[in-house]
């Protein structure tokens, strides 16, 4: 069994900054690539950023130059540093990650979903 849970989402005003945190826990052998996904009102799930297992990222356009994502793969948690948001940026955010959880040779892996967190911008 493997939970993602993630935190740090909350009520802001536009221009304003929020630090979401997702951590991993369980059976977990490896953790290979992190993701921040988002889901606005009517719209589809989005993919807002990703990390490697070795740091190298990956942005949607709309994000770029105001959100930054890191992990930590000691704590096995990847963290979405969100600045300069803006009322589209309203949205509930879900931590997704890549996780083997059978010692096998090649790893296997699945992908895991946190329940979300709503972020709400403000105008």
């Amino acid at each position: 069994q493997v939970q993602l849970v993630e935190s740090g989402g909350g009520l802001v005003q536009a221009g304003g900054s929020l630090r979401l945190s997702c951590a991993a826990s369980g059976s977990i052998i490896n953790i290979n690539d992190m993701g921040w996904y988002r889901q606005a009102p009517g719209k589809q799930r989005e993919l807002v950023a990703s990390i490697t297992s070795l740091g190298s990222t990956n942005y949607v356009d709309s994000v770029k130059g105001r959100f930054t994502i890191s992990r930590d793969n000691a704590k096995n948690t990847v963290y979405l540093q969100m600045n300069g948001l803006k009322p589209e940026d309203t949205a509930v955010y879900y931590c997704n990650a890549k996780i083997s959880t059978i010692r096998t040779i090649p790893l296997k892996y699945g992908y895991y979903w946190g329940k979300g967190t709503l972020v709400t911008v403000s105008s």
